[in-house]
């Protein structure tokens, strides 16, 4: 496994592959792995002959008041992680690799950005545009792969492949869950053992939302409240939104007559914990 800290090397030993015929996966993080990224690196080694994982915590896509400084950063843990499952090559560019002095280029999607937490997030979609279209440019995987924790960040990635005829095939891959069903997260790092055990309250809201939905229950204001009851009940969190969409516009929906995504974002303590589930008509 080669450890490659410059776009140029990402290069040369792309061309070397693309030589052989090899096919290429993309797995694109932002370190600190664990058993959710490692699932994206499972599903790319099965699919491809290559496969490449990229590591940076990406400036651009983090707010003035985000944790930018304190996200958890561990390379030798990610390289053992990555060594695990079969990865080919670790590209970790240092920001100015990356961005140079004069950088001014930015790719935006508009409208599913103006949703979820791109309306709470103001310009961290820019950021994750910019930065995938560069990491794709740089690598030019056959396919690349996204969890579907981050929906959002999946269904924007998929319409600006489609929208900027990017030859790259996305492929979305199930949330990892926590034996008691947190969604696997670099962020869980930061919380205390009081928090961690308040933490689930968001996959017990996801659990009843689907069993209502079992029990014929299809508008959203009842589902949505009885979501919200139960996040409150726990001290430590605080609700940033829950909302429901339309899977493919991202639009608020208030019955559940089509394609359905539920996402949630809930502050626990200090921490900003995301989750979603998927409900098909």
């Amino acid at each position: 496994m080669k450890v490659i800290t410059t776009i140029d090397e990402v290069r040369d030993q792309v061309k070397a592959w693309r030589n052989n015929g090899e096919s290429i996966g993309l797995v694109p993080t932002m370190g600190y792995l664990h058993e959710g990224h490692q699932s994206l690196m499972a599903s790319a080694k099965k699919d491809n002959q290559r496969v490449i994982v990229t590591i940076f915590v990406n400036p651009m896509q983090f707010g003035p008041k985000e944790d930018l400084a304190s996200y958890p950063r561990d390379l030798e843990r990610d390289k053992k992680a990555c060594q695990q499952m079969g990865v080919d090559l670790i590209f970790c560019p240092s920001a100015d690799e990356m961005y140079d002095a004069n950088f001014n280029s930015y790719v935006n999607v508009n409208g599913l950005t103006d949703a979820l937490c791109g309306k709470k997030r103001p310009g961290h979609f820019k950021g994750v545009c910019t930065v995938v279209t560069k990491l794709f440019n740089i690598t030019q995987p056959d396919r690349a792969y996204f969890g579907q924790k981050d929906a959002q960040q999946l269904a924007v990635i998929q319409r600006m492949v489609q929208d900027l005829n990017i030859p790259i095939e996305i492929i979305g891959c199930p949330i990892v869950r926590e034996s008691d069903g947190l969604a696997k997260s670099s962020r869980n790092s930061y919380l205390t053992d009081n928090e961690r055990k308040a933490a689930v309250c968001l996959y017990q809201s996801i659990e009843l939302a689907n069993t209502m939905i079992a029990q014929g229950e299809r508008s959203v204001a009842t589902i949505l409240s009885a979501m919200q009851l139960l996040i409150e009940q726990q001290s430590l969190a605080k609700i940033d939104y829950i909302e429901f969409v339309d899977l493919s516009s991202l639009k608020p929906v208030s019955q559940l007559t089509q394609d359905t995504l539920c996402a949630l974002a809930v502050y626990i303590g200090k921490t900003r914990l995301i989750d979603n589930f998927i409900y098909h008509h």
